[in-house]
């Protein structure tokens, strides 16, 4: 498992989500199906601390979000 970060933009709304996944690609679809009709992109340069997670409780999930109002879903 790993954890990315992800710009999520729709407009002039944009903000980062923080994702769990068994890969980037994984991570960036996870994000593309909560956000469906935002771009979204992976931060980089990505964090060599906080990338790999191990544990038995890792899953992929949406981890952590500071998206405003406008773009709850």
């Amino acid at each position: 498992m790993m954890k990315v970060s992800v710009e999520v933009r729709k407009g002039s709304v944009h903000f980062w989500v923080a994702v769990q996944a068994e890969s980037i690609r994984r991570a960036m679809s996870l994000v593309r199906a909560k956000y469906q009709d935002a771009e979204i992109r992976v931060k980089f340069p990505i964090e060599p601390e906080s990338f790999f997670i191990e544990g038995p409780a890792a899953r992929a999930a949406l981890v952590e979000s500071d998206h405003p109002k406008e773009m709850s879903v």
